[in-house]
């Protein structure tokens, strides 16, 4: 006898499951009962959900005993028990994949599903489908035909369901039975016209003309099934996205003519399927967010719900398409379901204007205590959307999102809260003494680890530049009395960048430091000994690089390189410029954070990018010997997707040469090609030194061939250039139904795309956290200075757009951000050029007629300087 279940075992969270502590052995052995006579239906159904619980909860069940507890199974047969016949029918599904010899229940199945009692034929259906591959199909195939075109609405849709899975299986048999869809698709039941209109669809996805000729068909003559409009819907929104959008079509007025349909069901669909179209303007817009804004006044939760998430979606590309509806929305700030609340304020905090914002924010305040952490994220994220929107509400944003900090919460919403206040803080300088003082005040009695690191490295960043930046001493030193090792070591990192850039404040500095020795922790001991000792020499190059910018290098990268020198030692020191860079500047580097108490590390750093192209480049012999890998380009497409080979480039940059990596895609597949190479034309100065070809490709394989090009010695400066690209091959045809080749073939060419080689490609991007002393520290003895005109560009966005865009720099110091309203603006620009030598731009921007442009280079090497001269000239 099974527990009686009760309200308290619900509540407490045991008892309330009786298969809980299940044992495969012992459910197996259980399963001996099926060779009883007579049968005891009841306990035999008890059984077989026993076996399904375990199948279903992930239990791996043997090939052998499976088949056993099949075979036994199938004497169940016997019962006539309508329960224990449906269990079989579950039991036959979950096994067939399992057990071996399940066709053995085919004629059972088959005389059920030609029986007389409709509850045994539509679940007779779905098992035998389940059980029959595509050898047994035709057998069956009559029976099918019948059923699907049968007058019982179960047995149909069980019977077009079933045709569905068999798509996958056997295309060709299934689309023999397109007349008894056609004939199920006029059904007045519901779901047999919803089933019967998919698997046609699916039959004829792959000829476009059919698909549009069965939606011309079905909009004539008009359907009986919501469902059935709903997928219509969705298959011309398909195919409106595959014609680019095209309003003037019948598919367009079709989903448009579903907006007045008697079922929301329908009408929602039609709404959401002319929101998610590409490129849709806000006219096309217009019904669907007048159908929206009369579900927003819906007694239905659920419609309520639809409509205002389905307007938030609109808000984030058509903000003043959603105006008209904040009347309904304000309305629904105060909706008893504060999932809808929470959308309808994210909603309106998107669309409403600069003069509302006190409003919403006052409406916030109100429900924030009674919504739950994962809603207040989606507020908050809302709030730092509205802070990019309007700059110059950031104080009354600043104010809530400071008293939200204060409350209790976890760790998702607190990041959320200090990345907004952060990212104000950057986008607003004004913003930043208020930003930093409440931060101050969190980390005082902040939890997380985490964040409290990421606040300390801020207060280190932009605290020196400060008007006082002595009153933020109190709060890092804090820190280092009274928090855990790792934010103890952030907090000595934030008090050197004090030293370093204050002057005036290195003496208190340096006794803060001194007390830091005596930390009991190692870590919090060196950094505090290892700044000290920079700090007294006092000069500016060495805080520059080693406290204020820090290392530029991959983590891992460098972690391999110092292994790696540790087992082969040379008679040269290690040299730092043989580590690869970090791929990605390291303020881009927003890593999920885990809170600290639950931070697991990974047994293996994983490889980068960079790093399995360095491998795999040199495992090829006539690469072994180019050196350190500097960058690796994005991959370029030199073929169109649809033609009959497929090329993309990918350029690797050593110091001295480049190496093109083409990934070749033969896409016949009556055709094999061997022996692949790329033939370059090299424009002057470069020249091909080898050539790496791809031995074979075959059908849908993809290939890879090399063509290695030297850079040009007499003029280093000439970074530049187009390459011309044939694919050269030998063809040899193959039958695309067995693989046999011909022995013979013929040598053939397919001419490519051309390959640019641009000054991006010798320069990786590196952030320099202060730019000032980075520009300090590489000093002026490799400098140069010109000024040019920008005839085609007409604003100052669009011109620090184009220079970061073309010299594939990184920006510093927020400088790609333009303030508004300005003529003036200047540029910090920072990377290092292959090689390894730094190389940073500093470009005074002024806008009259046109924008005149002032550029200073500074490098530890005259060639970086020469390129940027040359390149922006």
């Amino acid at each position: 006898m099974l527990k009686k279940f009760d309200k308290k075992d619900e509540e407490s969270g045991g008892g309330s499951n009786p298969f809980q502590s299940l044992e495969k052995s012992a459910v197996l052995q259980e399963a001996r009962v099926f060779n009883e006579t007579p049968l005891n239906p009841r306990k035999c159904t008890h059984i077989l959900t026993k076996i399904l619980y375990l199948i279903n909860q992930g239990e791996h069940l043997g090939t052998t005993e499976a088949t056993e507890a099949f075979f036994a199974m199938t004497k169940l047969f016997q019962s006539n028990d309508p329960t224990l016949r449906r269990m079989c029918y579950l039991t036959i599904k979950e096994m067939a994949n399992i057990a071996e010899d399940v066709i053995i229940v085919t004629s059972s199945l088959t005389k059920d599903m030609t029986g007389k009692d409709d509850n045994y034929r539509g679940p007779a259906v779905r098992a035998l489908c389940k059980i029959t591959d595509s050898t047994m199909l035709q057998a069956i195939e009559r029976y099918m035909k019948q059923a699907i075109v049968d007058k019982v609405p179960s047995v149909s849709s069980s019977a077009l369901i079933s045709s569905l899975h068999l798509l996958k299986m056997s295309f060709d048999v299934v689309k023999r039975w397109v007349n008894e869809a056609q004939e199920a698709a006029s059904s007045d039941n519901i779901m047999v016209q919803y089933h019967a209109l998919g698997l046609l669809y699916h039959i004829r996805k792959n000829d476009r003309l059919a698909v549009n000729k069965m939606l011309s068909k079905f909009t004539r003559q008009g359907l009986k099934s919501p469902f059935a409009y709903c997928i219509m819907i969705r298959i011309a929104s398909k195919l409106l996205e595959e014609e680019d959008g095209s309003r003037d079509s019948p598919l367009f007025d079709f989903i448009e003519s579903c907006l007045r349909n008697k079922h929301e069901m329908v009408i929602y669909e039609a709404a959401s399927a002319i929101v998610n179209l590409p490129n849709c303007t806000a006219k096309e817009l217009a019904p669907a967010v007048s159908v929206l804004q009369l579900f927003c006044s819906s007694p239905k939760a659920a419609l309520r719900y639809a409509a205002v998430r389905t307007l938030n979606k609109v808000a984030m590309k058509h903000p003043s398409a959603v105006t008209a509806c904040n009347l309904d929305l304000e309305n629904l700030v105060t909706d008893s379901n504060r999932s809808i609340a929470t959308l309808a304020i994210t909603t309106l905090l998107k669309t409403g204007s600069e003069s509302s914002i006190d409003r919403l924010m006052k409406q916030i305040s109100s429900f924030m205590s009674e919504i739950s952490d994962e809603f207040k994220v989606v507020v908050v994220q809302a709030i730092s959307a509205l802070c990019q929107k309007y700059p110059r509400k950031h104080s009354i944003m600043m104010n809530f999102l400071f008293s939200m900090l204060r409350e209790e919460g976890g760790f998702e919403y607190k990041r959320a809260i200090v990345d907004c206040i952060i990212s104000i803080i950057e986008e607003n300088p004004e913003s930043r003494e208020t930003g930093l003082a409440h931060l101050c005040e969190f980390i005082e009695d902040c939890e997380f680890t985490v964040l409290a690191t990421r606040i300390l490295h801020l207060l280190g960043r932009e605290g020196p530049r400060t008007n006082s930046p002595s009153k933020y001493i109190r709060f890092i030193y804090n820190r280092v009395v009274l928090e855990n090792e790792e934010v103890r070591a952030a907090a000595v990192s934030a008090l050197a960048k004090f030293g370093a850039q204050n002057e005036d404040m290195l003496p208190s500095i340096s006794v803060l430091l001194k007390r830091c020795m005596m930390d009991d922790d190692n870590e919090v001991r060196d950094r505090a000994t290892f700044y000290l000792s920079v700090l007294e020499q006092k000069q500016k190059a060495l805080g520059a690089a080693y406290i204020l910018n820090g290392l530029t290098v991959s983590i891992p990268g460098l972690e391999r390189a110092l292994h790696q020198y540790t087992l082969e030692p040379l008679e040269t020191p290690f040299d730092l410029k043989t580590v690869p860079l970090a791929t990605t500047p390291l303020a881009e580097q927003r890593t999920e954070i885990t809170p600290a108490a639950t931070v697991k590390l990974p047994d293996k750093v994983p490889a980068t990018r960079q790093d399995i192209f360095q491998e795999q480049l040199a495992a090829i012999p006539e690469f072994r010997n180019l050196g350190r890998l500097f960058k690796s380009s994005d991959p370029v497409a030199l073929t169109e997707s649809e033609t009959e080979y497929v090329v993309r480039c990918t350029k690797h940059t050593f110091p001295n040469c480049i190496v093109f990596q083409f990934d070749c895609t033969n896409t016949l597949s009556d055709q094999i090609l061997e022996n692949v190479t790329v033939q370059m034309e090299p424009s002057e100065g470069y020249d091909v030194l080898a050539y790496v070809s791809a031995r074979s490709l075959s059908y849908n394989q993809p290939g890879i061939c090399y063509t290695l090009v030297s850079l040009p010695e007499e003029d280093p400066t000439a970074v530049a250039g187009t390459f011309s690209c044939t694919m050269k091959f030998l063809v040899k045809d193959c039958d695309p139904n067995t693989g046999e080749t011909d022995e013979d073939g013929y040598e053939d060419e397919y001419v490519l795309e051309d390959v640019e080689v641009t000054v991006v490609d010798h320069i990786q991007k590196v952030l320099k956290p202060n730019f000032g002393a980075a520009w300090d520290e590489v000093g002026d003895e490799f400098e140069k200075e010109e000024t040019f005109t920008l005839a085609a560009v007409r604003t100052l966005e669009e011109a620090v757009t184009n220079i970061v865009k073309f010299l594939g720099l990184q920006p510093c110091e927020r400088s790609d951000k333009v303030p508004e309203n300005k003529n003036s603006h200047t540029l910090y620009l920072a990377g290092v050029f292959r090689g390894g030598h730094d190389i940073l731009v500093r470009a005074r921007l002024a806008l009259t007629d046109v924008v005149t442009m002032l550029v200073t280079a500074r490098s530890t090497a005259e060639v970086p300087v020469d390129v940027i001269m040359s390149s922006v000239g």
